[in-house]
């Protein structure tokens, strides 16, 4: 591990998550535990000798542990207690990241299990008034549910659960109402939402 010799929580904390892909790593691993090969899926780019670089080095330094999935002898990557510490600077990163978004992905690749992470990190800041019904996020042909908890919010797949509501639009567009950048009046005057249901319910997730 590289050293900045730097007597500074910053610079050490750097020695240990500073390196390309480290924090997209402990992404993938905030979301659940991973075998190595879902991780390589979800990490687009990454070499696999550069993958399994990054797993022993963050599991040298105490942020990521192995152990058996389940009841079998396959393995899975997860974070430690210490390691799942990262989320609130990650969350911090998220929300950072508002004014690097606006411009739309330009090519970039982007999975809809990344909307997971970044959604409470930007309405749990931003919408202090707790809605109380679960709402639906509808992106290409995926639903996805959204609900307030006194903990904060929570994104997964749709089940059976009635939702009060509805809005379909690009990842994009999700992403600018829950960082507050994109005016919901606006979106919908520009046909970039769609809303089935309670029109309020969905307002009131998105803080508008």
């Amino acid at each position: 591990m590289r050293s900045y010799g730097q007597y500074c929580g910053l610079a050490r904390s750097l020695e240990v998550v500073g390196d390309r892909w480290n924090l997209l790593i402990v992404r993938q691993l905030l979301m659940a535990p991973a075998r190595y090969r879902d991780l390589a899926d979800g990490l687009p780019g990454i070499a696999t000798n550069l993958l399994a670089d990054r797993l022993r080095d963050l599991e040298t330094a105490g942020v990521v542990e192995r152990r058996l999935a389940g009841t079998g002898s396959v393995v899975e990557y997860a974070l430690t207690p210490w390691g799942a510490e990262l989320r609130e600077p990650i969350n911090g990163l998220i929300r950072w990241s508002t004014p690097l978004m606006i411009r739309g992905p330009e090519g970039d690749i982007f999975r809809l299990e990344w909307l997971v992470l970044a959604l409470p990190a930007l309405l749990d800041k931003r919408v202090t008034s707790r809605p109380t019904e679960a709402i639906g996020l509808a992106i290409d042909e995926t639903t996805l549910r959204l609900r307030a908890t006194r903990y904060g919010f929570e994104v997964g797949p749709r089940d059976e659960r009635a939702l009060a509501g509805t809005v379909r639009a690009e990842p994009m567009c999700i992403l600018g109402l829950a960082a507050g950048a994109l005016d919901f009046d606006d979106a919908a005057a520009l046909g970039l939402i769609e809303i089935e249901g309670d029109e309020a319910s969905v307002r009131a997730m998105f803080g508008s």
